[in-house]
């Protein structure tokens, strides 16, 4: 009986084919939960502002927030510790550097993590409701632009000024503004301080602000690591802040027999 022999030149061949379906397939699947977590907000937090979301069953979740990026340098050293330790954040992002970074941004989103909108060139003064658009619906555009078609539902006002008509264009749209209730001032403090301030203030349903860039983040760096395995120890689950919305969503319906 003859026997067919398979080149093994051809097998690993049609191996090597199915590992890059495989692999497109895992990826497109990560992009479509990416996208989902970015652009799906409970309508309870549509329009509203918040700056911490503590569960009723007092579980340990926290959220991790970058401000200010995203930074070629500190955004892509961030993202490689984020990754290391299996954590997912949300990073709010300036809309001229999503413009002039547009691969940081879609790096951001395809390692999972969600977006939020951090205006365009991160003002303080007075808006009009036509410069808040301005601000803010720029952003959107090239956010969705750099990551083919992520439509955040987050806003982060630059320096917490919620009184300047940036916050309020935000939830009229429908947006969830979001603040946060740790501040690790890693806008001027050293390392340990950085880790001293985040440790002390965390609670359940915390959300945490950092920053990726803005400035020099080196210490950001250098606290983050010991910041995430020390939260860990302390029994703390890292979630972005659509997912810590949705459980609190999920948490009210059960409540309410829905």
């Amino acid at each position: 009986m003859s026997q067919t022999l398979v080149s093994p030149i051809l097998l690993g061949t049609g191996l090597e084919q199915l590992n890059t379906v495989a692999s497109q397939a895992l990826h497109q699947q990560s992009v479509e939960i990416s996208k989902a977590l970015n652009g799906l907000i409970p309508q309870q937090f549509q329009g509203k502002t918040v700056s911490q979301v503590p569960l009723n069953t007092g579980r340990k979740v926290i959220a991790l927030t970058f401000d200010d990026g995203p930074w070629p340098e500190f955004t892509n050293e961030i993202l490689y510790i984020l990754k290391h330790h299996h954590v997912k954040a949300t990073f709010f992002v300036i809309g001229r550097n999503v413009r002039n970074f547009p691969e940081r941004t879609k790096q951001m989103y395809l390692h999972g993590h969600a977006l939020g909108n951090h205006t365009w060139s991160h003002p303080y003064h007075q808006h009009s409701e036509g410069q808040a658009a301005g601000q803010i619906d720029n952003t959107t555009q090239w956010i969705e632009q750099a990551t083919g078609g992520v439509k955040s539902r987050l806003f982060r006002p630059p320096g917490g000024f919620l009184n300047n008509g940036l916050a309020a264009y935000a939830a009229k749209q429908g947006q969830t503004v979001v603040m946060w209730s740790v501040d690790s001032k890693d806008y001027y403090a050293p390392a340990p301080r950085i880790i001293e301030n985040v440790l002390s203030q965390a609670k359940p349903g915390a959300i945490v602000l950092l920053h990726d860039g803005g400035g020099d983040r080196r210490p950001t760096i250098v606290a983050l690591p010991t910041i995430i395995t020390k939260l860990r120890e302390q029994g703390y689950e890292f979630v972005t802040v659509p997912e810590l919305l949705d459980l609190k969503a999920q948490e009210t319906q059960t409540a309410s027999g829905g």
